[in-house]
């Protein structure tokens, strides 16, 4: 069977005593491509900051793969557990993988500053290697390299930014990629773009790419095992297109529990009345400028 990627067990999150995550149980394995949906204020992005770390959660648990070490019954990574790991190995699960933000998170300087920032504090590369990684990151989302690499980031339109930060991602050669809405607000055409950019990298199995500084022994064998390990990629959207592009595994949010998991062929049907609405309100959601 697969290796788990994530997995969250009886996972509640309350802010002010107002429960918004109620007993999430749900398991993804490594190479999934899963969606999650939900009206908003249902808790998505709630959930993908727990499964990130980025919250802690109020109970429940959260377990990643830590690909920097091996399992001891040879089954994959070691999972750890989100809530009472150390901020070193939270550090250390994280630079495998990568997060396209809602608002893209570019920093102010050029596109080729913020695609090398992370490969400079995090890798051995050169300064050559570096400029070569950060050239076909952005040939491979179908940007123009000669004239976007010296853009500063006001100067690129919306769609470019977001070609931008997937760019960012794909130079660190994630196991896990994580999108938080990365179409909304976009016109149809580039929309469509990003739906195939989302595929094709989802579908281009990781390699070693580069060591990892501050890897002892041990970590650099595992971190060298993990040469072809299929990508798995986790997508908050409202973006019915996508769904029905991509076919994803589909996970609905409703009233803080999970109302549906299962194949995007199902999603809708009668036996699940918030999917069915939902499904109709989808385009109005997705149209709206990000807040």
């Amino acid at each position: 069977m697969t290796a788990i990627e994530l997995q969250t067990v009886d996972l509640c999150k309350s802010f002010n005593g107002r429960e918004v995550l109620r007993r999430i149980t749900l398991t993804v394995r490594a190479g999934e491509l899963v969606a999650v949906v939900g009206a908003s204020g249902s808790g998505k992005t709630v959930l993908l900051s727990l499964l990130t770390g980025l919250l802690p959660p109020s109970s429940g648990r959260v377990l990643a793969a830590d690909h920097n070490v091996a399992a001891a019954d040879g089954s994959g990574a070691e999972m750890v557990d989100l809530g009472t790991a150390g901020q070193e190995a939270l550090d250390r699960i994280r630079l495998h993988w990568a997060i396209v933000f809602q608002r893209n998170a570019l920093f102010s300087g050029t596109v080729r500053e913020n695609l090398a920032l992370w490969l400079r504090e995090h890798t051995g590369l050169s300064a050559y290697e570096i400029e070569r990684r950060s050239r076909a990151a952005l040939h491979s989302v179908a940007l123009d390299v000669d004239d976007v690499l010296g853009k500063p980031r006001d100067a690129l339109s919306g769609g470019m930014a977001k070609r931008v930060a997937i760019a960012r991602a794909v130079a660190c050669d994630p196991l896990v990629m994580f999108y938080d809405e990365p179409t909304t607000g976009l016109d149809p055409m580039v929309g469509s773009a990003i739906h195939d950019l989302i595929w094709s990298t989802h579908n281009r199995p990781a390699g070693t790419g580069f060591e990892l500084r501050d890897l002892e022994g041990d970590q650099r064998a595992a971190m060298a095992a993990r040469a072809g390990t299929p990508r798995t990629s986790i997508i908050v959207t409202h973006d019915r297109d996508l769904l029905r592009r991509l076919r994803p595994r589909t996970i609905m949010l409703h009233d803080g529990r999970v109302c549906y998991d299962g194949p995007y062929e199902g999603f809708g049907q009668p036996d699940c009345p918030p999917a069915e609405a939902y499904l109709r309100q989808m385009p109005v959601l997705h149209g709206r400028e990000p807040q």
